[in-house]
């Protein structure tokens, strides 16, 4: 069981009626940097087991894992320029929801650091701290794993989500490219029959039913795709 006893920054939210639709590739970060999460805070824990044993480097390694996972935290609860922090309903409900995911973290981001000071001085009560990151080690894990969870639903969510939304304009351009090689077509008839006036614009019908030929080509290619 972590017990949190400093104050921790507060958790900034989106602004009421904001809804921000990140990019395939702003998912991405996120799903790595909570993964991040994941492999850092048992680096920390295990280092500070080698600290409280008195291996060199060891503390200092606990320190840079713990300020890597601090960093990760605060950029997916409340965004940065890279990514929006917790800009949907599901993933509020695993940070402040019933499970209390960022009350959890937090509380291990606060028992680490005073380990750290503790650890850092050889004060008194430092293998006590250090004994209660090994016992949360795993639930925490457990928190992490879930909300990393969440993240890659979302993704999914988003992928299939793009990959209608560019079905349906596909489907439009074909059903426009379709329609103006019916127009090319009837503008070859009529050019031919204005006999030798109509033979310039014959030309361009022509070119336009071989641009609306590549069209369909590409549209078929891209569908395929799209489905794959």
């Amino acid at each position: 069981m972590l017990h949190l006893q400093q104050a921790q920054a507060p958790t900034r939210h989106p602004p009421a009626g904001t809804t921000l639709r990140p990019s395939g590739q702003v998912y991405g970060t996120l799903i790595n940097l909570s993964g991040r999460r994941r492999f850092t805070s048992q680096r920390v824990v295990l280092y500070a087991v080698l600290a409280l044993q008195e291996q060199d480097g060891a503390l200092a390694l606990s320190q840079a894992a713990l300020a890597t996972f601090s960093e990760a935290h605060e950029a997916l609860v409340n965004g940065n320029g890279t990514v929006p922090g917790l800009f949907c309903d599901e993933l509020k409900d695993a940070y402040l929801g019933p499970t209390g995911g960022d009350k959890t973290i937090r509380e291990f981001i606060g028992l680490a650091r005073r380990a750290h000071d503790l650890l850092a001085t050889r004060g008194g009560g430092a293998a006590a701290l250090v004994a209660q990151l090994v016992d949360g080690a795993t639930p925490l894990l457990a928190v992490l794993n879930q909300i990393t969870q969440v993240y890659e639903n979302l993704a999914v969510t988003h992928a299939a989500a793009s990959r209608t939304q560019l079905t349906g304009v596909l489907n439009d351009i074909e059903s426009i490219a379709k329609h103006a090689r019916i127009v090319a077509f009837n503008a070859q008839v009529a050019a031919a029959r204005a006999g030798g006036a109509g033979r310039e614009f014959a030309v361009v019908a022509g070119e336009l039913s071989a641009i609306t030929s590549k069209i369909d080509d590409l549209v078929r290619q891209a569908m395929k795709a799209s489905a794959a």
